[in-house]
């Protein structure tokens, strides 16, 4: 029995021995099989990581490789410049570098973070009403330097007299005074001593939609008419103006219609979409680029749902609410309020790249390379360089309208350019160059062709304007009446200078001066016919001597056999060595 016992208890240890051994080699493998997961999640980490990287086209890696010393300022503009040589030039940030804040190495982020995170200066606007002729109401925000701590102290002074520059500031899509971007802007030139009125679209800052007609990118009416406004108020105060994203295809395409007759000092257009058309191309090519189409549809239809009463009216309403992009949102809304056939018909007549070649004053053009809404394929770098009134300045990195430096990321870069560019602008000679071209007798710009573009209801003459909060008198615009009557006559004299010169034309042409006008211009003409006769005459000949070389060269025989009969008629013109021969 005891033998059996510890032959069975043996072989109980034997067995116990066995099991260890092999519950070790499951739990080695069961290590290994963890180790192998927990690689799989490394490297799918890993991958994400790179995705996200590069979706939101992250350059920490980038930066960090140069030391954080950030990229330099790319500048475009005419060789024989004198804008750049007397103003641009003298500009320290735009011969600089732009570092965007470190954690913010993305336009993605930078974007991102001015439209959700970002915090801005505090501002107190003073509104002031400004009524159109077509019942519209555009609000005007006030924030003048004296109310502005900091702001350097200026001699109290009349409006008639007032040298204080103001800004016009044009926001972007959706985008009103209250926006972060436009109160650094607001802020930075207030303490340094402008004052700054921000021109609300129609619709936005709190107002009612109180006409039929709204704005959209290439609508300019409305800004001729607030810069007309101004410039009545305040006639001896330099104006500038900057636009943004929207805003600034708006300022461009205005300076460009105006050209010469512009009544701005000076002006900056901010990430500006510049052709509307690839714009709308490029949001709907990558999924990142639809997102932000998807958020400025919703701030569209949100914007429509403030003036439903109206646009329900105007528009085709259910599409207004079923729109899934920019693009739907403009076909049944944007296209229809304009009178536009189609939405490319919209956004080619309304993109200001149109406009460029003609802009006749100081204009500085900021863009950034990685701006995920308006695409650096519209910059239209060769109408830049050709414009001498022109400086573009781009940029590797700053998103859409960001562009924040530093560490706290309190600061944009682009607010410091333009307020420097504008400050070196108003101390060159170049300010006083709008005086002098303007004279005494513009005071109201002549009537611009935009009248025959969309709106056309919007026709009349005589802006009545108001003050809201400082119930301050009706200023109306037949208070520079008088300088169109000098206008007129201004035109009279010149008319009067050129018929002169026409009669003093046909004096010396030895024209009968007391025959009709009609006929001493067709007895002008008499020599312009004769020399059509004589060059149709040498046509005839080439025709003739071209056709002797095709048979010629073909068939030699025949050539020989017509020489005689082709010497004779073309004697005058075949070489002398043919006539020899």
């Amino acid at each position: 029995m005891e033998e059996d016992y510890r032959a069975s208890s043996y072989d109980y240890d034997e067995l116990f021995v066995k099991s260890l051994s092999l519950f070790s080699i499951s739990q080695n493998h069961l290590l290994l099989l963890l180790l192998l997961l927990l690689c799989i999640v490394l490297l799918l980490f890993l991958a994400f990581l790179v995705f996200f990287y590069n979706f939101l086209e992250i350059h920490f890696l980038a930066d960090l490789l140069t030391a954080f010393r950030g990229d330099s300022v790319s500048l475009t503009y005419n060789p024989s410049s004198q804008l750049y040589k007397s103003v641009a030039s003298k500009c320290r940030i735009l011969h600089g570098r732009f570092l965007p804040t470190p954690w913010l190495s993305s336009p993605h982020l930078q974007t991102a973070f001015l439209s959700l995170v970002a915090k801005s200066p505090h501002v107190t606007y003073k509104r002031h009403m400004f009524y159109a002729t077509d019942g519209g109401t555009i609000a005007l925000d006030w924030l003048m330097s004296s109310d502005v701590k900091g702001a350097p102290c200026t001699n109290d002074a009349t409006r008639e007299n007032d040298k204080t520059p103001i800004l016009i500031v044009i926001p972007g899509l959706t985008s009103d005074s209250g926006s972060a971007y436009v109160k650094h802007l607001v802020d930075k030139m207030a303490k340094h001593g402008w004052n700054v009125v921000v021109s609300n679209h129609r619709g936005l800052g709190g107002i009612s939609i109180t006409s039929d007609c709204f704005y959209n990118a290439g609508w300019t009416e409305d800004v001729r008419k607030v810069i007309d406004h101004i410039h009545c108020q305040y006639p001896e105060a330099p104006l500038y103006a900057v636009g943004t994203s929207i805003g600034a295809n708006i300022l461009v395409k205005y300076l460009g219609e105006d050209g010469v007759n512009c009544l701005l000092v000076g002006a900056a257009a901010v990430c500006s979409p510049w052709d509307l058309l690839i714009c709308d191309r490029y949001i709907n090519r990558r999924l990142v680029q639809k997102l932000y189409d998807k958020v400025l549809t919703v701030g569209l239809q949100g914007y429509a749902q403030l003036h439903e009463s109206i646009l329900s009216r105007l528009t085709d309403w259910d599409g207004v609410k079923k729109s899934r992009s920019v693009r739907d949102f403009d076909n049944y809304a944007t296209r229809i309020l304009g009178k536009f056939e189609t939405v490319d018909a919209y956004y080619r007549r309304s993109s200001c790249v149109n406009f460029v070649g003609n802009v006749s004053v100081p204009l500085l053009c900021i863009s950034a390379m990685d701006d995920p809404v308006c695409t650096r394929e519209a910059i239209p770098w060769d109408e830049c360089r050709a414009n001498e009134n022109i400086i573009l300045a781009v940029t590797q990195h700053g998103g859409h309208l960001a562009y924040y430096e530093g560490i706290s990321a309190d600061s944009m870069w682009w607010v410091r350019a333009v307020d420097e560019f504008f400050d070196v602008l108003q101390s060159s000679p170049l300010s006083n160059r709008r005086k002098k071209v303007e004279g005494p007798s513009l005071s109201i710009p002549p009537e611009s062709s935009i009248d025959q573009g969309p709106y056309v209801n919007v026709l009349e003459d005589g802006m009545v304007t108001a003050v809201g909060n400082s119930q301050e008198d009706f200023i109306a615009e037949d208070e520079c009446n008088e300088d169109v009557d000098h206008i007129r006559k201004d035109e009279d004299a010149i008319l009067h200078e050129e018929r002169s010169d026409l009669l003093t034309e046909r004096t010396h042409s030895k024209v009968d001066l007391n025959q009709p006008l009609d006929q001493n211009l067709n007895d002008l003409g008499v020599p312009a016919r004769r020399g059509m006769d004589q060059l149709l005459r040498l046509s005839r000949n080439s025709i003739w001597l071209l056709a002797y070389i095709a048979i010629v060269t073909t068939w030699p025989l025949v050539g020989s056999a017509l020489l005689p009969f082709l010497k004779k008629r073309f004697k005058s013109i075949l070489p002398s060595a043919l006539r020899r021969r």
